[in-house]
């Protein structure tokens, strides 16, 4: 092999960017990706890789490289190597979770960053787009959480309990929106919790994070549970809306939610893919920036080769002392690095002006856009009709959503291309004006310097120049095939990490998928073998569980996908290690196509270790998932515990509403048994006279008549009471309005613009009469709502009084036919006063009341009759005597309805 090719084998690149970063913050003057200094013998100093083999970063750890070449693989390093391999312990995980690496909040601040771990932060982003996903649907969830609402809101209440409409609506707004701010505190304060402000973070505080944001976000979730579970009460206690009323609209509302929940589930697979797809670009590109950056310590170690096999060749034609040649190739060593490492700061610091311009223009953009979209929403919201078609509503406000949603998502990622084609155009910017100071070192070294040392005539020193040109441009090429064999192994690195990522969401699916088969099969085992529900009553249990359990699954989809990250993150370092000594084998197995039988044996050495370490990535890759997925069944049995205890409260609830239902239906059956039993008992009791009866229903019908009467009496007064309310407020504002100087006489008393003052004057005029007529609307509308709510009053005050009428008639008639009552028997008594009639019917009356009974039967069971229809229908018709009294009460209801 000639003595060149040696040279450059023993200048051939290292993967190991941490050496490159320490050397570049030491400011050292020797090669910068060279474990093996040259010295001007031509031997080299092993000293310094051993010093540089332990050199590391502080805020990374200590793992073991590859080295440059196959002398690397010492008996040393291979002691090492195996004390390495070991068993998985606790303190190499203590090892993993301790790395550090850069706290980045954007994409483009990995690119300017000096020393930076590309893999862990583009996961590290990764996992905060994952969290802006879930907030961004969890906004959304709530939009049409109120929309919805506001369309069971029309359905439920009429038109004219406007006030009635916004207040329930704000109370739903108000409470979503205090929600939203306590989660937005929790996340904030978790997030400036650990290493605070530090510009580095750990993995293990990453992780915590992560745990205690997904605890936060299921507290959330469960909070809105607990929200859309008060509707219902609250609509019945502060409303005093019916219970059937509120029930259905929380079936209607359950119902929609549950539709909602469907399309963010999609949205949600899809931009979950979308998220993943970025993070891989976001590699590529990062990677892009780390070759061109590297590219010119290439070129600086190929032409200082090149430099030294030309000096070499003058020595050793005895034209260069051996003291001359070191001292010139110190020079240019000291020129060249110095100018390569002008070039790093350079970059570092035009880079970071470039990423805060980037960065704040995508602020401002996205600033600019949030307002579009805001205005967008609002004009959709205006122009829908979501009570014609609400379930066409849905989907076409969640198009609008998602639609805004991938655009800003298209934004940021524009803006990150377009940081990134700057950032390559400054490296190509310097790496030009770079490569041009080099060529006047060399020119500068052969045209000037050599000739005035050696005396050589300047047609040999070009000619010599010309030559070392050759040389740097053949090992450049060389260096260039290389990395293009480095290329390729980064891509296949990148096809596997896809690979991995695509069986993770095909696990997170189907444990997605058992867990639901799971709670439906328990909840419909349940709902079984539990009876006295009704069909709806169990429809209604079995939409509030769908609701909840998809809404959890969403949320669980969302985590699943973090401990995935999580899992490569802690891989990553392995993962690096391997892939180094992947780079290692192509370099050694294309340096040279003749090896010696060492060589080989070097050569097959490290292929060993490079399958040894595949597997141990594997192993790890399997311990780690293994304890995350353990973690992520944990959380996932909270969650189902919640869910549990949810549906425990709604079965109950349910359980104690058809009881309740039952009960009242059953005093309900005994009440008419109990009047029918009565009445039969009356027609056939000996005690129960004619005058008897009738002096009952007379007394009866004057009662309801003076009911009527002041019934009649209050609402006239109430309806004066409001005209008169209105009638002052009228002329309240008619006097401030004509108190009100206008603005056009202002305009007026200018005797040069008489003309403009009198025709702004009549603008004016025209004005204020055209905004009399929304505020005489608005006027008439709250005094309409004063008059329903009065009459609403009145309404339920007169059905008490009634009531209690028709109890008092019911007492009274009961003591008149010697029927034993108490108020604890009125409704169920029913097997005492069948007891009773018995009795009754066994007895002879003597001959005169018999003659005295004998004439009024047709009487007596006509006013049977009208004792049956009132105790029925809870309003009786009266007699001659009363009619007047029943034509007003039938006027009175007849109004009420037409209100």
């Amino acid at each position: 092999m000639p003595k060149d090719k040696e040279a450059v084998d023993e200048c051939e690149p290292p993967s190991n960017s941490n050496i490159t970063a320490f050397a570049l913050k030491a400011k050292v003057i020797y090669p910068i990706n060279q474990k093996f200094r040259p010295l001007a013998d031509g031997s080299s100093n092993p000293s310094l890789h051993e010093n540089l083999k332990q050199a590391v970063l502080p805020h990374q750890p200590a793992e073991a490289s590859p080295s440059s070449s196959l002398g690397s693989l010492s008996q040393a390093e291979k002691d090492d190597y195996s004390s390495s391999s070991s068993v998985h312990s606790a303190a190499s995980d203590d090892r993993f979770l301790s790395r550090t690496f850069l706290r980045v909040n954007a994409f483009p601040e990995v690119l300017a960053s000096e020393s930076v771990d590309i893999d862990l932060c583009v996961y590290s982003l990764h996992l905060k787009d994952l969290l802006h996903l879930d907030t961004a649907l969890r906004q959304e969830k709530h939009t049409m959480f109120i929309q919805i609402f506001k369309m069971c809101l029309l359905d439920l209440l009429p038109k004219k309990n406007d006030e009635l409409y916004r207040k329930i609506l704000s109370k739903q707004e108000n409470d979503l929106e205090e929600l939203e701010k306590g989660l937005q505190v929790k996340l904030s304060n978790t997030e400036m919790s650990g290493a605070g402000d530090s510009e580095y973070i750990t993995l293990a505080d990453v992780e915590k994070k992560e745990r205690e944001y997904s605890e936060q976000l299921i507290d959330n979730m469960e909070a809105f549970w607990k929200q859309m579970e008060n509707i219902q009460h609250f609509l019945v206690d502060q409303f005093k809306c019916s219970s059937s009323k509120a029930r259905q609209l929380m079936m209607t509302l359950t119902e929609r939610m549950i539709a909602a929940e469907g399309l963010l589930c999609d949205s949600q697979e899809l931009q979950a893919l979308d998220i993943l797809e970025r993070t891989m670009g976001r590699a590529h590109m990062a990677k892009v920036i780390e070759f061109l950056r590297l590219q010119v310590q290439e070129e600086t170690r190929c032409r200082l080769a090149a430099i030294a096999h030309g000096l070499e060749l003058l020595a050793g034609e005895g034209k260069l002392s051996g003291r001359q040649k070191e001292e010139l190739l110190t020079q240019q060593h000291k020129a060249f690095w110095q100018e390569a490492e002008c070039f790093s700061r350079e970059f570092v610091q035009r880079g970071k002006d470039l990423v805060k311009a980037s960065l704040a223009h995508q602020v401002e953009g996205t600033a600019k856009l949030t307002l579009a979209q805001e205005e967008e929403r609002r004009r959709f919201l205006a122009e829908a009709q979501p009570t014609a078609d609400p379930e066409k509503f849905l989907k076409a406000f969640h198009e609008v959503l998602e639609r805004q949603r991938l655009l800003r998502c298209d934004l940021e990622e524009e803006e990150n291309v377009r940081a990134t084609e700057a950032v390559v155009a400054l490296c190509q910017e310097l790496y030009c004006s770079t490569m041009d100071t080099f060529q006047k070192f060399v020119d500068t070294l052969f045209l000037q310097t050599l000739p005035g040392v050696t005396g050589l005539p300047p047609e040999e020193c070009d000619y010599l120049r010309q030559e070392v040109q050759e040389n740097a441009a053949w090992q450049l090429g060389k260096s260039d095939h290389f990395r293009r064999q480095q290329w390729k192994l980064f891509q296949e690195l990148l096809e596997q990490d896809q690979q991995v990522w695509m069986e993770e969401c095909a696990l997170s699916s189907v444990l997605q998928t058992h867990l639901r088969e799971d709670h439906e099969g328990t909840i419909r085992g349940v709902l079984g073998r539990l009876g006295g529900l009704t069909e709806e009553s169990t429809r209604c249990v079995l939409q509030g569980h769908d609701l909840l359990l998809r809404s959890a699954l969403r949320r669980l989809a969302l985590r699943c996908s973090a401990l995935a990250t999580l899992t490569q993150m802690r891989l990553s370092g392995k993962k690096r290690l391997l892939q180094e000594l992947r780079e290692q084998r192509a370099l050694e197995q294309g340096s040279s196509q003749c090896l010696d039988e060492h060589q080989w044996q070097l050569l097959r050495a490290l292929e060993a270790r490079v399958l040894e370490e595949a597997s141990r990535l594997e192993e790890e890759a399997q311990q780690t998932r293994l304890q995350l997925q353990q973690r992520l069944l944990a959380e996932a049995q909270e969650v189902g515990q919640l869910l549990q205890q949810r549906v425990e409260c709604a079965i109950g609830q349910a359980l104690l509403v058809n009881a309740r239902n039952a009960a009242t239906k059953s005093r309900a059956k005994d009440r008419d048994d109990f009047k029918r039993t009565l009445m039969e008992t009356a027609v056939e009791s000996v005690y129960v006279t004619s005058a008897g009866v009738s002096r009952l229903v007379q007394a009866y019908y004057q009662q309801i008549g003076r009911i009527m009467e002041d019934h009649e009496e209050s609402r006239l007064q109430h309806l004066k009471t409001l005209q008169g309310e209105r009638m002052e407020n009228y002329k309240l504002r008619k006097k401030q309005e004509l108190s009100d100087p206008s603005s056009g006489g202002r305009t007026a008393g200018d005797a040069h613009e008489a003309s403009q003052a009198v025709h702004q004057r009549m603008l004016s005029q025209q004005k204020r009469f055209l905004a009399q007529f929304p505020v005489h609307q608005q006027m008439r509308l709250h005094a309409r709502q004063q008059q329903a709510e009065v009459m609403d009053l009145l309404e339920a005050r007169l059905e008490t009084q009634l009531q209690e009428a028709e109890q008092s008639f019911i007492t009274e008639l009961a003591a008149l036919a010697r029927v034993p009552l108490t108020e604890s028997k009125l409704f169920p008594a029913k097997r005492g006063l069948l007891e009773k009639p018995l009795r009754t019917k066994r007895k002879k009356p003597p001959p005169r009341e018999r003659e005295d009974l004998g004439v009024p039967n047709d009487e007596d069971l006509a006013s049977g009759d009208h004792t049956s229809g009132s105790l029925s229908s809870k309003r009786l018709s009266p007699q001659e005597s009363e009619a007047g009294d029943s034509e007003n009460s039938k006027k009175m209801l007849k109004r009420r309805g037409n209100l």
